[in-house]
């Protein structure tokens, strides 16, 4: 698990630039000549308040889209459900995974299937155990 240090969205201006229109990813076509403004804030963030970005650490997340060095923004107004990949606080550190919610309890699961170091987490009732945020977007360098 990784100590998390978030970046929050609150006091930021907006990001805008030009979106330039469609683009086909199958036969290629003539471009159109389409510009409209396009701001990433209102695209990518629904509470502004409550919303931050977190650098990927660490590689137990591979297999859900998550890589080293990826930035992701966080929504802690959204309700944690089972399946969505949360930011989650638990015994004193902080860590990303899917969260599994069942009749047996919660579960954090790591998706790294290459490498066996990394198990799912059991949430014990003794546990200190909080869903900080639900993860909305991945932002990633390619």
């Amino acid at each position: 698990m990784q100590k998390f240090e978030p970046y929050p969205l609150e006091g930021q201006e907006p990001f805008e630039g030009a979106l330039m229109g469609d683009i086909k990813a199958g036969f290629p076509s003539p471009a159109e000549d389409v510009r409209e403004k396009l701001d990433l804030t209102e695209l990518l963030v629904r509470h502004k308040a409550s919303t931050f970005f977190f650098r990927v650490d660490g590689v137990s997340m591979v297999d859900a889209g998550m890589d080293e060095g990826d930035i992701l923004i966080v929504d802690r107004a959204v309700e944690p459900y089972s399946g969505c990949k949360a930011v989650c606080f638990i015994d004193g550190e902080y860590t990303v995974k899917q969260v599994e919610i069942g009749p047996q309890g919660i579960r954090l699961l790591p998706a790294n299937g290459a490498n066996a170091k990394y198990r799912p987490i059991v949430v014990r009732p003794e546990d200190e155990f909080l869903v900080w945020g639900v993860v909305t977007y991945v932002i990633k360098k390619l």
